[in-house]
């Protein structure tokens, strides 16, 4: 019953897995271009984190599947082209804006919709708010936990920015379109630091369960 993480081998993901903050958080962290079967024994949560070259993820696609298809959880961060590789997952490119937080009178589409789901109990919804890339269309059985609403206008159809598969395959998919490793890495967002700060707690109590 173990929390374990993939390295990218970024700078960013160095940072974020191997500095002082949250190293201790992860009982194994795994080279991505080096993951193999035999290193994901006892493996109960792994965590694909943001911004790994979506073509190694591509090349261990099974590998991947057969981990959930197991009954483990597998949570994919964003910017993973997840939907070229991982099942149920629908993604749609929307405009990203980077400052909006430098406007006092923004207000962020996102929104809090599952609220006594138990991840919230450990993560402040505000932590979860920076910016997002896309959006994602939750495949049949997945709760949304995060969305940004239908456009007034019918301009969009909104969607997911995070969800809960329980349905897809005989595990659990925790999909998300959130890039904190990233950013707490690259020492830009705030936010993606707090988010961390209390998500990866939470993710190493569920691998213990």
């Amino acid at each position: 019953m173990t929390l374990a993480v993939l390295d990218g081998g970024t700078f960013y993901h160095h940072t974020a897995i191997q500095g002082p903050r949250f190293r201790s958080l992860f009982d194994h962290t795994i080279y991505m271009p080096e993951l193999h079967t035999g290193q994901l024994d006892g493996v109960t949560v792994l965590i694909v984190t943001d911004h790994i070259n979506p073509n190694l993820l591509r090349a261990h696609r099974d590998l991947l599947i057969d981990f959930a298809e197991r009954g483990h959880t597998l949570v994919v961060f964003g910017e993973n082209q997840a939907e070229t590789w991982l099942p149920g997952v629908r993604w749609t490119s929307r405009p990203t804006n980077f400052w909006w937080w430098l406007d006092k009178d923004a207000t962020p589409p996102n929104r809090l919709v599952c609220p006594d789901h138990d991840l919230f109990r450990a993560v402040p919804f505000a932590d979860t708010i920076w910016h997002f890339h896309g959006l994602l269309a939750p495949p049949p059985g997945a709760q949304t936990l995060i969305d940004v609403p239908p456009d007034p206008e019918g301009r969009d159809d909104g969607g997911a920015l995070l969800y809960d598969d329980r349905a897809t395959t005989a595990g659990r998919l925790i999909v998300s379109t959130l890039d904190p490793f990233y950013h707490h890495g690259s020492n830009f967002m705030p936010a993606a630091t707090r988010f961390l700060d209390s998500f990866l707690p939470w993710a190493r109590e569920l691998s213990r369960l």
